[in-house]
């Protein structure tokens, strides 16, 4: 998966990344796009509070050829209401465990702990900021 950035939170894209290829996550390869290669994921910035977006922190979405994973500014930027760097990082992480083709886990809230959780509160009070061991093993269930 070859990504392109045209969002401000660097930072949450690279941890992203990171925990979605550490340790046994490697059959997928994220990596920059580049002179030879076409983007399959652009990183881009929102700015909105309609009701489409209303508490909607990040948001995959996928698209014939190149998805779209949006950062929320309106909640994610400095002095906003989730704006520091370990919130902005794991909406980053949630939405790209999207791009990788993981639906939103509506199971288990306590039992099963997943960065895929639907709801961001649950996620942030357990303090998931990766895939989590059940997340490993849907991964592998998914990619090898």
């Amino acid at each position: 998966m070859t990504w392109d950035d045209e969002s401000k939170f660097d930072d949450a894209r690279k941890h992203a990344v990171k925990v979605w290829t550490a340790g046994t996550l490697k059959q997928v390869k994220v990596k920059a796009d580049g002179a030879t290669s076409f983007a399959d994921l652009e990183w881009r910035d929102a700015n909105r509070t309609d009701v489409e977006w209303d508490n909607v922190y990040g948001k995959w979405d996928a698209n014939p050829g190149t998805d779209y994973l949006w950062m929320n500014r309106a909640y994610l930027d400095s002095g906003k209401a989730l704006g520091k760097d370990e919130h902005r990082r794991r909406v980053a992480a949630h939405e790209l465990g999207h791009a990788l083709g993981f639906c939103h886990k509506d199971y288990g809230y306590g039992q099963y702990p997943s960065l895929m959780w639907a709801e961001y509160d649950l996620i942030e009070g357990k303090r998931i900021n990766g895939p989590t061991s059940d997340d490993v093993k849907a991964y592998h269930a998914l990619w090898g």
